[in-house]
C-alpha cells in the first residue's frame, strides 16, 4: 500500500498551511529585505523539498512536527532579523541581556536528527545505534557548514545586512555556542526518537 504524501494527511497538511501563512506575514514589510531573502532561501528550499519528495517517502507526523518548528522560527527570524525578534519574555526568564531567540532556533535545528534517523531505519540502511550516531553527526556537520556560510555572507555583504545575518550580537563565541545548541537539540530529538520509534509503526 502506498503511503500518503505529507499533503494528503491532516497534520502535515495543517503544518504546511500554517507555514504558507507565516511566510506571507513574514514577507510583509520585513526589517531588511536583504536579510529576509538570505534567511528564507534555505527555509523555502527545505519546505519545497519535503513537499516534493513526500510522494516517494513520507515521514511520520511526529517527524513533520519536529521539522516544522525550525521552519516557523526561521521564518519569524527572517521578518525581524534574529537579533531583534521580540523575545523578552524568555530573555527575562533566564536573566539574559542578549536576545536568545537565535540560540533557541539553533537548538530547534537539531530536531532534524529525528527525521534523519527515521529515514535511515525505515530504508534499512543501518541499525538503531548507527542511525542515532549518524543523525547526530549529520546535524553537527550541517551546523558547522551553516556557520561558515554565515561568516562568508557577512564578509561579502558587509554593512548592516551582514551584521544582522551573522547575528552574533557581539559574542566572540557565537558560532561555537550555536553549534553546541544544534548538537544539544539533536541529542534531545534522538532521545525522543528512541522512545517513540516511529520507524516501527506502519
Amino acid at each position: 500500500m502506498t503511503t500518503p504524501s505529507m499533503l494528503q494527511r491532516p497534520i502535515p497538511l495543517a503544518l504546511a498551511a500554517f507555514f504558507v501563512l507565516l511566510t506571507l506575514w513574514s514577507a510583509y514589510n520585513p526589517a531588511s529585505w536583504d536579510v529576509w531573502i538570505a534567511e528564507m532561501l534555505p527555509v523555502l528550499g527545505v519546505f519545497i523539498a519535503l513537499a516534493i519528495t513526500s510522494r516517494w517517502f513520507s515521514f511520520s507526523d511526529s517527524a513533520y512536527v519536529m521539522m516544522s518548528l525550525w521552519l516557523y522560527m526561521h521564518t519569524i527570524g527572517a521578518h525581524y532579523t534574529f537579533a531583534n525578534v521580540p523575545f523578552d519574555f524568555f530573555n527575562n526568564l533566564i536573566g539574559s541581556e542578549r536576545n536568545q531567540y537565535d540560540r533557541v532556533a539553533h537548538y530547534i535545528i537539531g530536531f532534524y536528527a529525528y527525521p534523519m534517523a527515521e529515514w535511515l531505519l525505515r530504508k534499512g540502511h543501518c541499525g538503531l545505534k548507527l542511525a542515532l550516531f549518524f543523525s547526530l553527526f549529520f546535524i553537527m556537520s550541517i551546523a558547522a557548514t551553516y556557520e561558515i556560510i554565515e561568516w562568508q555572507y557577512a564578509v561579502i555583504e558587509g554593512g548592516d545586512a551582514g551584521i544582522e545575518f551573522l547575528g552574533s550580537q557581539g559574542d566572540i563565541w557565537d558560532a561555537q555556542k550555536d553549534m553546541l545548541a544544534d548538537t544539544l537539540g539533536a541529542i534531545t530529538s534522538l532521545i525522543i526518537f528512541s522512545f517513540l520509534r516511529p520507524d516501527l509503526k506502519p
